[in-house]
This record gives C-alpha cells, sequence and structure tokens, in this order.
C-alpha cells in the first residue's frame, strides 16, 4: 500500500493527462493532444516510477488473492480515496 500512495500522485497526473487527450482528439486539437502524449511519455520514462509500477503489478495478484477481507477492504478504501483526491 506504500507503493501506491507512492505513485498516486503519477497515477492521477497520467489519469488526467488520458482525459486531456481523449478530448483535444475528439475536438480535433492536433497540439494539444501532441503535447499532452509528449506529457504522458515523459512520465512513463522516469525510472523510479517504472521500477514502483513494476513492483506494484507484481504485489497485486498475491493482495488480490489474499483470503484476509480486511486486506481487500483497505486496498478498495485507498484505491477510492486515491481517486478522489485526484478530481
Amino acid at each position: 500500500m506504500a507503493i501506491s500512495r507512492e505513485l498516486e500522485p503519477v497515477q492521477c497526473e497520467k489519469r488526467q493527462l488520458r482525459r486531456k487527450m481523449a478530448l483535444a482528439e475528439a475536438e480535433r486539437r492536433d497540439a494539444d493532444a501532441r503535447a499532452a502524449r509528449a506529457r504522458f511519455a515523459t512520465l512513463n520514462k522516469d525510472a523510479k516510477t517504472t521500477r514502483l509500477e513494476k513492483r506494484l503489478a507484481e504485489l497485486e495478484p498475491r493482495l488480490r488473492n489474499s483470503t484476509d477481507p480486511e486486506d481487500l477492504q483497505a486496498i478498495s478504501l485507498q484505491q477510492r480515496e486515491a481517486f478522489y483526491r485526484c478530481e
């Protein structure tokens, strides 16, 4: 959960960039879409972020298969709070 908390600002920015890219493409604003894609690519190239995302991807299946119901509730709560903080 510490990894998720550390990645939260980056994931939030990526979510906002995806939204901007979709709107820019729908409204045919090519320059805005290109700028958002460039920023998104820059975020993906960050070594620290990539390392943390890879580690999180390795841990997620283990957490989801946990038999402790409190684990799943805590993860769900953290994901919901992160989503609403991003808005």
